[in-house]
């Protein structure tokens, strides 16, 4: 098709098929807010087609050269392809932290995401233009003319450019100060901005130094007390509306109802991904300081524990990996039948407990942190999170295809995803049950973030924090105390005030309190159990 023709035309030519082709979802959500109901807001609609046009056209041609063109051009498509896909079939938004989440995914939780449909967008979107890419024959003047060619080109878009957004005044005045999110799904140059946004914040000039806190930290208690053994459930996608603990209409907590534990229906997390909410919220640092390098330059909640040399701590992963969290204690992989012993068509967050009893007895003199990561309402292949014992909502969306399903086949499989979560925790608590008087015990499970399931569009999870709605935010959170430790923590006075806000930014504190660990770093306002401490 491309015979004979100039670089700058085939780039031409490129960036025309991005406007027409890969930018659905940014234009449909251009007309939800500027309808097709007057000439105004049609001329504005076109003219945004028209500066997307000539800004695709001046970024391609400032980073073209005879090496490069077909190159950036190939790798474009093919990846804007894909980022098409996404945004088309969930409604999601290609920024820096869904590019930390997409690089830090393993095989298994990649090929969930895999549809025929996901296929199709690669080889008609991605793969057949990449082709007529490669196939182009492209002619080069001489250096001077080339160079000309491109000052031109460079002129006329910026041009286009200035004079577009001139004729538009009142109406990008508020589009950028008011619609900033829609911005977010022009492709290819968000996901562009995006991933130098991620190398910028992922990379540094010099040596990475780990930045050390709580270096005075030590417990303070009676030796007389018994030690301590406290499990950590670090949850997934599961959302606070669907536990039946917080009024959702479904019964999707039949066992934890039986049990003593705390509920706190007003917990909401620290982003909206795992890859940002797991190392945010082990932080020293709360929301609004935490950031990605100061999570990997500085210790965590377990680096402060385990220098106190009186807690062993463990942290086994059903999840793609700790994000960092767990690089200096002991960590182990149980998405493999090689460690978990209790795998079907995958390998179950329960497998987790087994041979704890052996580690807590090799550690019967230590105080004891252990940290489970489950896989719990990993998305979009919910219906693979759970056995079949568990398909109690029906029907349920049996494929990753989301699309192909009714949103309430998709409730009902992510509802059988929490049953499971729910059966999961009952058995966390009811296997320390048996060390609740030689141990003061303690269950506490939060879920990394929320998940949206087809409310206003959107599906999964990873939004801008800023525009992501609550779904994804608001997360289902319990806790758990044995006789020994209600000894310490009046369960009576937190349940009167469980229903009162908190976030993963409390979790930090009340760990060092829980521990009774005393260090110039523990701030007891963030400490939940704080005012239920009872005092002695």
């Amino acid at each position: 098709m491309f015979k004979n023709i100039t670089q700058i035309r085939l780039i031409a030519f490129v960036a025309l098929f991005f406007v027409l082709f890969d930018n659905v979802a940014f234009f449909q959500n251009v007309t939800e807010v500027y309808p097709f109901s007057g000439f105004k807001n049609i001329a504005f609609v076109f003219s945004l087609a028209f500066i997307l046009f000539a800004f695709t056209v001046l970024l391609f041609t400032l980073l073209s050269s005879k090496y490069t063109t077909k190159p950036l051009l190939i790798t474009a498509v093919i990846i804007s392809s894909l980022t098409n896909y996404f945004m088309n079939t969930y409604s999601v938004v290609i920024d820096d932290s869904m590019i930390r989440n997409t690089m830090q995914t393993d095989i298994n939780e990649s090929m969930d995401l895999f549809t025929f449909k996901q296929f199709l967008y690669i080889v008609l979107l991605g793969i057949l233009p990449a082709f007529m890419i490669y196939k182009a024959k492209i002619e080069y003047g001489t250096l001077k003319s080339e160079m000309i060619l491109k000052a031109k080109t460079i002129l006329i878009s910026i041009l286009v450019i200035v004079i577009t957004l001139f004729s538009f005044n009142k109406f990008y005045t508020s589009f950028f100060r008011e619609h900033k999110p829609l911005r977010y799904y022009t492709n290819p140059t968000y996901w562009i901005y995006s991933i130098g946004n991620y190398v910028s914040k992922t990379l540094d000039s010099g040596p990475v130094f780990l930045n050390e806190i709580g270096e005075d930290c030590k417990i303070v208690k009676d030796e007389k007390e018994p030690k301590e053994l406290i499990i950590i459930v670090v949850g997934e996608a599961a959302r606070a509306d669907r536990f039946s603990l917080n009024g959702y209409k479904k019964e999707t907590n039949p066992l934890l109802k039986k049990e003593d534990i705390i509920n706190f229906s007003n917990m909401y997390s620290c982003g909206t991904s795992t890859a940002d909410s797991v190392p945010c919220m082990f932080s020293f640092f709360d929301k609004a300081d935490y950031s990605y390098k100061k999570g990997i330059q500085t210790e965590n909640i377990l680096d402060v524990l385990k220098r106190t040399n009186e807690i062993e701590i463990l942290w086994r992963d059903n999840n793609s990996d700790s994000k960092g969290v767990a690089l200096r204690v002991p960590y182990e992989d149980y998405k493999s039948p090689a460690n978990n012993t209790m795998c079907d068509d995958e390998c179950r967050d329960e497998g987790m407990l087994v041979g704890l009893n052996e580690y807590i007895e090799a550690n019967k003199n230590k105080n004891i942190l252990i940290v489970l990561h489950q896989m719990g309402n990993h998305g979009p292949a919910y219906y693979k999170r759970y056995p079949k014992e568990f398909k109690i909502f029906t029907p349920e969306c049996q494929t990753n295809q989301l699309e192909d399903c009714t949103q309430d086949e998709i409730g009902n499989a992510y509802d059988n995803a929490i049953l499971y979560t729910d059966y999961f925790l009952s058995k966390v608590v009811n296997f320390l049950k048996p060390y609740s008087k030689s141990h003061q015990a303690a269950m506490i499970y939060m879920s990394d973030h929320g998940e949206s399931l087809g409310e206003n569009g959107l599906y999964l999870h990873g939004m801008p924090y800023f525009m992501a709605p609550k779904e994804q935010k608001h997360i289902g959170a319990v806790m758990w105390f044995g006789d020994e430790m209600k000894k310490n923590i009046d369960t009576a006075k937190l349940k009167s005030y469980s229903d009162e806000a908190f976030s993963h930014d409390n979790l930090f504190n009340t760990i060092l309190g829980l521990f009774n660990v005393e260090t110039k770093i523990y701030n007891d306002n963030m400490d939940m159990l704080k005012n239920a401490t009872i005092k002695k």
